[in-house]
């Protein structure tokens, strides 16, 4: 069962909790409740044996940019046996209450997973339109975007979220940023 926190009620416990933030290495880096921990919602399934032991020895809070993503990640944690809270309304709430972010040095900012989602999926839409006039038969292009964006709705799941994660500008070659190093720094 996911047990949702509000930043009133996590800030002034937040030295009880390891903080895990499950937004792609890009958004951590650009802006991150302090001395969390950095492990992407698509890669979370690796970290389970280390974050079985995290809790083991403490409370896990699990956060992300709206608390979508980390309401979902507490879903899984909680499958396999992991309790975890999640951030009500992510580090946008944490940062928008006056709370300060950390950055990774020498990282740039980078658009919340969701506004990419919304870019690419209004483009692909307005493109199946207009190739539509020249090709006959593209507007498909634009049903299947729709399709995707209503199954993943009915799923809470979201594969073009999955899929831009992974593109360069989502994953930074800056330190501090790797899942290894994370996990590393979890155990020891």
């Amino acid at each position: 069962m996911t047990t949702p926190v509000t930043v009133d009620q996590l800030h002034p416990r937040l030295a009880e909790f390891t903080v895990i933030d499950v937004r792609s290495p890009g958004e951590y880096a650009a802006g991150h409740i302090p001395g969390a921990h950095n492990i992407p919602l698509d890669r979370l399934d690796e970290a389970l044996p280390t974050l079985r032991a995290v809790a083991a020895e403490g409370g896990i809070a699990v956060v992300c940019a709206s608390g979508n993503r980390s309401r979902t990640a507490c879903d899984q944690l909680a499958a396999a046996g992991i309790t975890a809270l999640t951030l009500t309304g992510g580090t946008t709430a944490w940062a928008g209450d006056g709370h300060p972010l950390d950055r990774v040095p020498g990282a740039r900012a980078v658009w919340a997973m969701d506004r990419q989602v919304r870019l690419v999926a209004g483009s692909l839409v307005v493109a199946g339109v207009l190739a539509d006039l020249a090709l006959p038969g593209a507007r498909w292009i634009s049903a299947a975007v729709g399709a995707g964006l209503a199954f993943s709705a009915v799923t809470n799941t979201c594969a073009m979220g999955n899929l831009l994660g992974r593109l360069p500008h989502n994953r930074p070659r800056t330190a501090g940023t790797s899942l290894d190093a994370t996990l590393a720094g979890l155990r020891g």
